[in-house]
């Protein structure tokens, strides 16, 4: 494995502007026996910016959508029209203006009441677009990532149960600060990306990361 590269931005728009740019030329390559180049996507804050550029003309152009699967990393439980929802970001800031990007979202329907249902629901989904053997973890071509002040990432906090997941692909996770559910990709389909890209931004976070 190689060692990861650190890349410091002047600003939010440099940062959002190059993951655009190495989105855009990833997702152009071709891939094996045709097989869809399929990426999962976080929420929070940090990746609207991103998320914007790639909707705008300058790649949603250059991008071939017919040819992407985009997936969700994770998704509080809350109705996709909440202000907290993931989806809903993604929505405003890219999909609705992304008929083709929109097409083949996979949302994750945190909203159910049976989470367990919903998240192996997902998983299965997740395994059956990336037509991953039994024995094998889902491997996602691209994940980009954030990171919180206390280090999380995905829906992955500290002290929680998902840490721990080793037998599920996605994970129903109480995060107790928070008092509140969330499903998440769980730290094996995380390892097991060909290319992950952590996206932080703030001097906060800076000692941490």
């Amino acid at each position: 494995m190689p060692a990861p590269a650190i890349r410091v931005f002047k600003n939010l728009d440099e940062l959002s502007r190059e993951a655009a740019t190495e989105f855009s030329s990833l997702a152009s390559r071709g891939q094996p026996e045709g097989k869809p180049f399929c990426v999962a996507l976080s929420g929070g804050h940090t990746p609207k910016r991103f998320y914007e550029f790639l909707a705008a003309p300058e790649f949603a152009t250059k991008i071939p959508w017919d040819r992407v699967q985009l997936f969700q990393v994770d998704e509080r439980c809350v109705p996709p029209g909440d202000g907290q929802s993931n989806y809903r970001m993604m929505r405003e800031a890219m999909l609705s203006h992304l008929p083709a990007a929109d097409k083949h979202f996979h949302r994750m329907i945190a909203e159910r009441p049976d989470r367990d249902g919903a998240a192996a629901d997902y998983a299965a989904d997740l395994r059956t677009t990336l037509r991953t053997p039994a024995h094998e973890w889902p491997r996602l071509d691209l994940i980009f990532l954030g990171m919180g002040d206390d280090g999380h990432t995905a829906s992955l906090f500290p002290g929680s149960a998902a840490l721990e997941e080793r037998q599920r692909a996605v994970y129903p996770n109480w995060v107790e600060k928070l008092g509140m559910w969330r499903l998440t990709l769980t730290l094996p389909v995380l390892n097991a990306a060909s290319r992950v890209i952590f996206l932080v931004a703030g001097e906060e976070k800076a000692e941490r990361l």
